[in-house]
Protein backbone atom coordinates (compact mmCIF):
# COMPACT_ATOMS: atom_id res chain seq x y z
CA UNK A 1 0.00 0.00 0.00
CA UNK A 2 1.42 3.24 -0.67
CA UNK A 3 -0.04 6.22 1.07
CA UNK A 4 0.07 10.12 0.62
CA UNK A 5 0.06 11.80 4.37
CA UNK A 6 -0.47 15.56 4.01
CA UNK A 7 -0.17 17.65 7.09
CA UNK A 8 -1.83 20.71 7.14
CA UNK A 9 -1.45 23.87 9.90
CA UNK A 10 0.80 24.37 13.35
CA UNK A 11 3.39 22.11 14.81
CA UNK A 12 0.82 20.26 16.83
CA UNK A 13 -1.17 18.72 13.70
CA UNK A 14 2.75 17.67 12.46
CA UNK A 15 3.58 15.90 16.01
CA UNK A 16 0.24 13.79 15.47
CA UNK A 17 1.08 13.35 11.73
CA UNK A 18 4.44 11.65 12.99
CA UNK A 19 2.57 9.26 15.38
CA UNK A 20 0.61 8.22 12.75
CA UNK A 21 3.12 8.02 10.08
CA UNK A 22 5.23 6.16 13.10
CA UNK A 23 2.08 3.34 13.04
CA UNK A 24 1.93 3.30 9.13
CA UNK A 25 5.59 2.57 9.18
CA UNK A 26 5.55 -0.13 11.46
CA UNK A 27 2.88 -1.76 9.05
CA UNK A 28 5.06 -1.99 5.91
CA UNK A 29 3.37 1.09 4.74
CA UNK A 30 4.90 2.98 1.45
CA UNK A 31 4.79 6.56 1.75
CA UNK A 32 4.71 8.77 -1.61
CA UNK A 33 5.33 12.18 -1.95
CA UNK A 34 2.52 12.15 -5.16
CA UNK A 35 -0.51 12.33 -4.39
CA UNK A 36 -1.94 10.80 -7.84
CA UNK A 37 0.62 7.62 -6.83
CA UNK A 38 -1.55 6.78 -3.31
CA UNK A 39 -3.57 3.88 -3.01
CA UNK A 40 -4.88 5.94 0.04
CA UNK A 41 -4.59 9.76 1.41
CA UNK A 42 -4.87 10.84 4.91
CA UNK A 43 -4.93 14.29 5.22
CA UNK A 44 -4.35 16.10 8.81
CA UNK A 45 -6.52 19.42 8.69
CA UNK A 46 -6.48 22.79 10.21
CA UNK A 47 -9.38 24.33 10.98
CA UNK A 48 -8.03 27.66 12.81
CA UNK A 49 -9.05 30.54 10.46
CA UNK A 50 -10.47 31.05 7.34
CA UNK A 51 -7.86 31.01 4.69
CA UNK A 52 -6.57 27.23 6.37
CA UNK A 53 -10.37 26.07 6.50
CA UNK A 54 -10.59 26.98 2.85
CA UNK A 55 -6.85 24.99 2.28
CA UNK A 56 -7.61 22.17 4.31
CA UNK A 57 -11.28 21.83 2.06
CA UNK A 58 -9.92 22.38 -1.72
CA UNK A 59 -6.61 19.37 -0.47
CA UNK A 60 -9.78 17.25 0.88
CA UNK A 61 -11.79 17.66 -2.73
CA UNK A 62 -8.47 17.19 -4.79
CA UNK A 63 -8.27 14.13 -2.58
CA UNK A 64 -11.85 13.33 -3.44
CA UNK A 65 -11.54 13.69 -7.45
CA UNK A 66 -8.55 11.39 -7.46
CA UNK A 67 -10.80 8.68 -5.63
CA UNK A 68 -13.55 9.50 -8.05
CA UNK A 69 -11.01 8.97 -10.88
CA UNK A 70 -9.94 5.76 -9.54
CA UNK A 71 -6.35 6.78 -8.62
CA UNK A 72 -7.31 5.99 -5.13
CA UNK A 73 -9.36 3.59 -2.75
CA UNK A 74 -9.75 5.65 0.14
CA UNK A 75 -9.52 9.22 1.54
CA UNK A 76 -9.23 9.85 5.05
CA UNK A 77 -9.60 13.29 7.01
CA UNK A 78 -8.37 13.96 10.90
CA UNK A 79 -7.85 17.33 12.07
CA UNK A 80 -9.07 20.42 13.65
CA UNK A 81 -10.89 21.04 11.00
CA UNK A 82 -13.03 17.33 10.67
CA UNK A 83 -13.13 17.25 14.70
CA UNK A 84 -15.07 20.95 14.37
CA UNK A 85 -16.95 20.51 11.15
CA UNK A 86 -17.22 17.03 10.99
CA UNK A 87 -20.99 16.14 10.40
CA UNK A 88 -20.72 19.13 7.32
CA UNK A 89 -17.97 17.35 6.01
CA UNK A 90 -19.84 13.89 6.40
CA UNK A 91 -23.03 15.34 4.52
CA UNK A 92 -21.32 17.49 1.79
CA UNK A 93 -18.43 15.31 0.88
CA UNK A 94 -19.58 11.50 1.17
CA UNK A 95 -16.86 10.21 -1.11
CA UNK A 96 -14.45 10.27 2.44
CA UNK A 97 -14.32 7.23 3.78
CA UNK A 98 -12.89 8.01 7.12
CA UNK A 99 -13.26 11.08 9.10
CA UNK A 100 -11.54 11.76 13.05
CA UNK A 101 -10.85 14.53 14.94
CA UNK A 102 -8.35 15.33 16.98
CA UNK A 103 -8.87 14.84 20.86
CA UNK A 104 -8.17 11.29 21.22
CA UNK A 105 -4.96 10.35 18.93
CA UNK A 106 -5.49 6.65 20.45
CA UNK A 107 -8.56 6.10 19.38
CA UNK A 108 -8.07 7.83 15.97
CA UNK A 109 -5.16 5.74 15.26
CA UNK A 110 -7.33 2.23 15.88
CA UNK A 111 -9.73 3.23 13.64
CA UNK A 112 -7.61 4.23 11.08
CA UNK A 113 -5.91 1.10 11.41
CA UNK A 114 -9.16 -0.52 11.01
CA UNK A 115 -10.25 1.22 8.23
CA UNK A 116 -6.83 0.59 6.44
CA UNK A 117 -7.23 -2.99 7.05
CA UNK A 118 -3.49 -3.15 8.60
CA UNK A 119 -2.29 -5.91 10.50
CA UNK A 120 -1.94 -3.67 13.83
CA UNK A 121 -2.64 -0.52 15.34
CA UNK A 122 -1.07 3.00 13.99
CA UNK A 123 0.46 3.21 17.94
CA UNK A 124 3.97 3.40 18.74
CA UNK A 125 6.85 5.35 17.79
CA UNK A 126 7.12 8.67 16.17
CA UNK A 127 7.92 8.96 12.66
CA UNK A 128 9.92 12.56 12.52
CA UNK A 129 8.73 14.86 9.73
CA UNK A 130 11.38 17.37 10.61
CA UNK A 131 15.18 17.45 9.60
CA UNK A 132 16.51 14.21 12.28
CA UNK A 133 17.93 17.16 14.56
CA UNK A 134 14.83 18.80 15.61
CA UNK A 135 11.49 17.84 17.19
CA UNK A 136 8.62 19.20 18.56
CA UNK A 137 7.31 18.20 21.41
CA UNK A 138 3.96 18.94 22.55
CA UNK A 139 3.51 19.37 26.35
CA UNK A 140 -0.17 19.84 26.48
CA UNK A 141 -3.27 19.80 24.37
CA UNK A 142 -6.37 22.69 24.66
CA UNK A 143 -6.47 25.84 26.51
CA UNK A 144 -8.87 26.95 29.17
CA UNK A 145 -9.15 30.97 27.97
CA UNK A 146 -12.03 32.75 26.29
CA UNK A 147 -10.05 34.60 23.88
CA UNK A 148 -13.47 36.07 22.39
CA UNK A 149 -11.52 35.75 18.75
CA UNK A 150 -9.74 32.12 18.76
CA UNK A 151 -11.71 29.13 18.15
CA UNK A 152 -9.21 26.40 19.80
CA UNK A 153 -10.94 25.48 22.56
CA UNK A 154 -14.03 24.52 20.85
CA UNK A 155 -12.07 22.52 18.24
CA UNK A 156 -9.18 21.00 20.77
CA UNK A 157 -11.00 21.23 23.94
CA UNK A 158 -9.65 21.75 27.62
CA UNK A 159 -6.07 22.27 28.77
CA UNK A 160 -4.54 19.11 29.49
CA UNK A 161 -0.83 18.41 30.31
CA UNK A 162 1.41 15.42 29.77
CA UNK A 163 3.39 14.49 32.88
CA UNK A 164 6.77 15.12 32.57
CA UNK A 165 8.11 11.26 33.29
CA UNK A 166 6.36 10.87 29.83
CA UNK A 167 7.46 13.97 28.44
CA UNK A 168 11.05 12.76 29.47
CA UNK A 169 10.78 9.48 28.40
CA UNK A 170 9.89 11.38 24.98
CA UNK A 171 12.79 13.08 24.89
CA UNK A 172 15.19 10.52 25.61
CA UNK A 173 13.64 8.35 23.25
CA UNK A 174 14.45 11.66 20.77
CA UNK A 175 17.75 12.27 21.96
CA UNK A 176 18.46 8.47 21.20
CA UNK A 177 17.69 9.58 17.52
CA UNK A 178 20.46 12.45 17.33
CA UNK A 179 17.37 14.75 18.04
CA UNK A 180 19.53 18.11 19.73
CA UNK A 181 17.00 20.84 19.82
CA UNK A 182 13.54 20.54 21.63
CA UNK A 183 11.16 22.66 20.49
CA UNK A 184 8.40 22.76 23.29
CA UNK A 185 4.58 23.17 22.12
CA UNK A 186 1.25 23.82 23.79
CA UNK A 187 -1.91 26.15 23.07
CA UNK A 188 -0.80 27.97 26.36
CA UNK A 189 2.95 26.29 27.51
CA UNK A 190 2.94 28.71 30.65
CA UNK A 191 -0.24 26.89 32.15
CA UNK A 192 1.75 23.66 32.03
CA UNK A 193 1.17 21.42 34.90
CA UNK A 194 -1.96 23.24 36.48
CA UNK A 195 -4.20 20.52 35.63
CA UNK A 196 -2.81 17.48 36.84
CA UNK A 197 -0.43 18.91 39.06
CA UNK A 198 -2.64 21.34 41.29
CA UNK A 199 0.12 24.05 39.91
CA UNK A 200 2.23 25.31 37.09
CA UNK A 201 5.41 23.15 37.00
CA UNK A 202 6.78 24.85 33.80
CA UNK A 203 9.83 25.15 35.21
CA UNK A 204 9.85 22.02 36.51
CA UNK A 205 9.76 20.30 33.88
CA UNK A 206 12.31 22.56 31.84
CA UNK A 207 14.97 21.41 34.64
CA UNK A 208 13.72 17.70 33.92
CA UNK A 209 14.40 18.22 30.41
CA UNK A 210 17.59 20.12 30.71
CA UNK A 211 19.47 17.02 31.90
CA UNK A 212 17.71 14.82 29.33
CA UNK A 213 21.66 13.35 27.39
CA UNK A 214 22.31 14.54 23.86
CA UNK A 215 19.64 17.17 24.07
CA UNK A 216 21.33 20.49 23.63
CA UNK A 217 18.85 23.32 22.74
CA UNK A 218 15.21 23.45 24.52
CA UNK A 219 13.05 26.44 23.18
CA UNK A 220 9.99 27.43 24.54
CA UNK A 221 7.01 28.46 22.50
CA UNK A 222 3.38 29.70 23.11
CA UNK A 223 3.71 31.20 26.68
CA UNK A 224 1.07 33.08 27.46
CA UNK A 225 1.31 36.45 29.45
CA UNK A 226 -0.83 36.36 32.44
CA UNK A 227 1.16 33.00 33.56
CA UNK A 228 4.38 33.87 33.10
CA UNK A 229 6.24 33.44 36.82
CA UNK A 230 9.29 34.40 38.13
CA UNK A 231 10.22 31.10 38.67
CA UNK A 232 10.02 30.36 34.67
CA UNK A 233 12.13 33.09 33.75
CA UNK A 234 15.08 32.02 36.82
CA UNK A 235 14.73 28.70 35.14
CA UNK A 236 15.25 30.11 31.48
CA UNK A 237 18.24 32.51 32.67
CA UNK A 238 19.65 29.52 34.64
CA UNK A 239 19.44 26.07 32.59
CA UNK A 240 22.10 25.76 30.29
CA UNK A 241 20.34 23.87 27.66
CA UNK A 242 17.28 25.71 27.85
CA UNK A 243 17.70 28.91 25.21
CA UNK A 244 17.00 32.62 25.97
CA UNK A 245 13.81 32.52 23.67
CA UNK A 246 10.42 33.29 24.37
CA UNK A 247 7.47 33.09 21.69
CA UNK A 248 4.77 35.28 23.80
CA UNK A 249 1.75 36.36 21.90
CA UNK A 250 0.67 39.39 23.16
CA UNK A 251 -1.64 40.35 20.30
CA UNK A 252 -2.21 44.11 21.43
CA UNK A 253 -1.45 46.93 23.50
CA UNK A 254 -4.38 48.77 23.35
CA UNK A 255 -6.31 48.41 26.60
CA UNK A 256 -9.81 48.54 25.45
CA UNK A 257 -9.02 45.92 22.54
CA UNK A 258 -7.23 43.71 25.08
CA UNK A 259 -10.35 43.78 27.05
CA UNK A 260 -12.64 43.17 23.78
CA UNK A 261 -10.28 39.94 23.16
CA UNK A 262 -10.48 39.08 26.47
CA UNK A 263 -7.03 38.34 27.52
CA UNK A 264 -7.11 38.95 30.88
CA UNK A 265 -4.29 41.72 31.06
CA UNK A 266 -4.08 44.89 29.91
CA UNK A 267 -1.00 46.86 28.37
CA UNK A 268 0.44 48.01 31.55
CA UNK A 269 0.73 44.68 32.56
CA UNK A 270 2.35 43.13 29.01
CA UNK A 271 5.05 45.86 29.34
CA UNK A 272 6.04 45.60 32.63
CA UNK A 273 6.20 41.91 32.22
CA UNK A 274 8.60 42.40 29.20
CA UNK A 275 10.19 44.96 31.40
CA UNK A 276 10.95 42.14 33.97
CA UNK A 277 11.65 39.53 31.36
CA UNK A 278 14.55 41.35 30.13
CA UNK A 279 15.87 42.37 33.54
CA UNK A 280 16.05 38.62 34.06
CA UNK A 281 17.27 37.73 30.96
CA UNK A 282 19.15 40.45 29.88
CA UNK A 283 20.27 37.99 26.45
CA UNK A 284 16.39 37.23 25.80
CA UNK A 285 15.26 36.94 22.55
CA UNK A 286 11.25 37.53 22.19
CA UNK A 287 8.98 36.75 19.80
CA UNK A 288 4.97 37.22 19.44
CA UNK A 289 2.45 37.73 17.57
CA UNK A 290 0.28 40.62 17.41
CA UNK A 291 -3.48 40.83 14.99
CA UNK A 292 -4.43 44.30 13.44
CA UNK A 293 -8.14 45.17 12.58
CA UNK A 294 -9.77 43.54 15.25
CA UNK A 295 -13.63 45.09 15.11
CA UNK A 296 -13.37 48.29 16.68
CA UNK A 297 -9.97 49.39 16.36
CA UNK A 298 -9.46 52.79 15.66
CA UNK A 299 -6.87 54.60 13.78
CA UNK A 300 -5.57 55.88 17.27
CA UNK A 301 -5.62 52.71 18.64
CA UNK A 302 -3.67 51.07 15.96
CA UNK A 303 -1.13 53.76 16.03
CA UNK A 304 -0.63 52.93 20.07
CA UNK A 305 0.10 49.50 18.68
CA UNK A 306 2.52 50.58 16.18
CA UNK A 307 4.43 52.69 18.40
CA UNK A 308 4.64 49.71 20.64
CA UNK A 309 6.61 47.61 18.01
CA UNK A 310 8.51 50.98 17.14
CA UNK A 311 9.71 50.88 20.81
CA UNK A 312 11.75 47.64 19.85
CA UNK A 313 10.47 45.29 22.20
CA UNK A 314 10.45 42.52 20.28
CA UNK A 315 13.09 40.86 18.12
CA UNK A 316 11.27 38.45 15.97
CA UNK A 317 7.44 39.11 15.28
CA UNK A 318 4.46 37.48 13.23
CA UNK A 319 1.68 39.71 11.87
CA UNK A 320 -1.87 38.55 11.96
CA UNK A 321 -5.51 40.23 10.02
CA UNK A 322 -8.41 39.69 12.17
CA UNK A 323 -11.09 37.22 10.78
CA UNK A 324 -14.22 36.21 11.87
CA UNK A 325 -14.19 32.68 13.33
CA UNK A 326 -17.61 30.87 13.20
CA UNK A 327 -18.61 30.15 16.90
CA UNK A 328 -16.63 32.40 18.62
CA UNK A 329 -17.87 36.02 20.63
CA UNK A 330 -16.17 38.38 18.50
CA UNK A 331 -18.59 37.23 15.41
CA UNK A 332 -20.71 39.28 17.39
CA UNK A 333 -18.97 42.14 16.93
CA UNK A 334 -20.64 44.69 14.44
CA UNK A 335 -17.67 47.20 13.86
CA UNK A 336 -15.68 45.23 11.56
CA UNK A 337 -12.50 47.01 9.96
CA UNK A 338 -12.36 46.94 6.01
CA UNK A 339 -10.35 44.05 4.51
CA UNK A 340 -7.95 46.82 2.79
CA UNK A 341 -7.54 48.89 6.56
CA UNK A 342 -6.52 45.79 7.77
CA UNK A 343 -3.91 45.08 4.86
CA UNK A 344 -2.34 48.75 5.26
CA UNK A 345 -1.93 48.29 8.88
CA UNK A 346 -0.12 44.85 8.50
CA UNK A 347 2.31 46.11 5.85
CA UNK A 348 2.95 48.99 8.25
CA UNK A 349 3.96 46.93 11.12
CA UNK A 350 5.86 45.09 9.05
CA UNK A 351 7.75 47.64 7.55
CA UNK A 352 8.14 49.19 11.00
CA UNK A 353 9.67 45.66 12.39
CA UNK A 354 12.01 45.30 9.20
CA UNK A 355 13.91 48.22 10.77
CA UNK A 356 13.58 47.47 14.04
CA UNK A 357 15.17 43.73 13.15
CA UNK A 358 17.62 45.29 10.80
CA UNK A 359 19.17 46.73 13.71
CA UNK A 360 18.50 44.37 16.22
CA UNK A 361 20.66 42.09 13.61
CA UNK A 362 23.18 44.84 13.17
CA UNK A 363 24.96 44.06 16.41
CA UNK A 364 25.93 40.41 14.76
CA UNK A 365 28.20 41.42 12.15
CA UNK A 366 32.18 41.02 12.27
CA UNK A 367 31.28 38.51 15.46
CA UNK A 368 31.36 34.99 15.75
CA UNK A 369 27.97 32.61 16.71
CA UNK A 370 27.32 29.10 17.32
CA UNK A 371 24.77 28.20 14.46
CA UNK A 372 22.48 24.82 14.44
CA UNK A 373 23.10 23.82 10.44
CA UNK A 374 19.92 22.70 9.10
CA UNK A 375 20.24 21.80 5.32
CA UNK A 376 22.11 22.98 2.10
CA UNK A 377 20.67 25.22 -0.39
CA UNK A 378 21.82 23.95 -3.37
CA UNK A 379 20.60 26.89 -5.50
CA UNK A 380 22.35 29.97 -3.50
CA UNK A 381 25.61 27.18 -2.00
CA UNK A 382 25.34 27.84 0.99
CA UNK A 383 24.33 26.23 4.00
CA UNK A 384 21.09 27.57 6.04
CA UNK A 385 21.39 27.36 9.96
CA UNK A 386 20.33 29.26 13.08
CA UNK A 387 21.29 30.30 15.86
CA UNK A 388 19.92 29.80 19.51
CA UNK A 389 17.48 33.20 19.17
CA UNK A 390 15.58 31.57 16.28
CA UNK A 391 13.46 29.01 15.91
CA UNK A 392 12.77 26.40 12.77
CA UNK A 393 10.86 27.23 9.95
CA UNK A 394 9.68 30.68 11.36
CA UNK A 395 12.80 32.68 12.11
CA UNK A 396 15.93 34.11 10.78
CA UNK A 397 18.34 32.65 8.71
CA UNK A 398 22.43 32.25 8.71
CA UNK A 399 23.55 31.73 5.72
CA UNK A 400 27.24 30.11 5.80
CA UNK A 401 29.98 29.53 2.93
CA UNK A 402 31.90 26.56 3.72
CA UNK A 403 31.58 22.54 4.78
CA UNK A 404 29.09 21.83 7.29
CA UNK A 405 26.84 18.91 7.91
CA UNK A 406 23.23 19.35 8.66
CA UNK A 407 22.34 18.42 12.33
CA UNK A 408 25.93 19.81 13.40
CA UNK A 409 26.76 22.68 15.31
CA UNK A 410 29.54 24.98 13.99
CA UNK A 411 30.88 28.58 15.15
CA UNK A 412 30.67 31.45 12.47
CA UNK A 413 31.86 34.51 11.65
CA UNK A 414 28.99 37.23 10.97
CA UNK A 415 30.15 39.28 7.48
CA UNK A 416 26.79 40.86 6.62
CA UNK A 417 23.51 41.18 8.17
CA UNK A 418 19.69 42.30 7.26
CA UNK A 419 16.25 42.39 8.96
CA UNK A 420 16.26 38.72 8.49
CA UNK A 421 18.64 37.18 7.66
CA UNK A 422 22.90 36.99 7.98
CA UNK A 423 25.60 35.65 6.19
CA UNK A 424 28.95 33.82 7.89
CA UNK A 425 31.54 31.74 6.67
CA UNK A 426 33.17 28.95 8.97
CA UNK A 427 35.08 30.56 12.22
CA UNK A 428 39.04 29.96 11.71
CA UNK A 429 38.69 29.06 15.62
CA UNK A 430 35.78 26.02 14.68
CA UNK A 431 36.85 23.67 17.17
CA UNK A 432 34.86 20.29 18.44
CA UNK A 433 34.03 22.53 21.83
CA UNK A 434 32.22 24.83 19.50
CA UNK A 435 29.44 21.96 19.07
CA UNK A 436 29.58 20.63 22.60
CA UNK A 437 26.30 21.18 24.77
CA UNK A 438 27.55 23.72 26.72
CA UNK A 439 29.08 25.92 23.79
CA UNK A 440 28.68 29.74 24.27
CA UNK A 441 27.25 32.02 21.88
CA UNK A 442 29.77 35.45 22.13
CA UNK A 443 27.06 38.11 21.98
CA UNK A 444 23.87 39.45 23.21
CA UNK A 445 22.09 36.62 22.78
CA UNK A 446 24.42 34.59 24.84
CA UNK A 447 24.04 31.24 27.28
CA UNK A 448 24.01 32.15 30.79
CA UNK A 449 27.31 31.19 32.46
Amino acid sequence: MKIRLITLGCPKNLVDSEFIAGGLQKNGVEFTDHIDDADAIIINTCGFIESAKEESIETILQAVALKNEGKCRQVLVTGCLSERYGSELKKEIPEIDGLYGNRDLSKILREMARQLHLRTELLGERQLLTPRHFAYLKISEGCEHPCTFCAIPAIRGAHKSRKIETLVQEAEHLARRDVKELVLIAQDSTLYGADIYGEKRLPHLLKALNAVEGIEWIRLMYAYPYHVTDSLLEAIASLDKVCCYIDMPVQHINDRILKRMARHVDGNFQRELIEKMRSRIPDLTLRTSLIVGFPGESEAEFQQLYDFVAEGHFDRLGIFTYSHEEGTPATRFEDDVPDAIKRERQDLLYQMQADVAEEKNSRFKNRSVKVLIDEFDSIENVYCGRTAADAPEIDNVVKVTGECRPGEFYSVHISETSAYEMHAGIDSANSEKSRSPGGQIHLPIAKKK
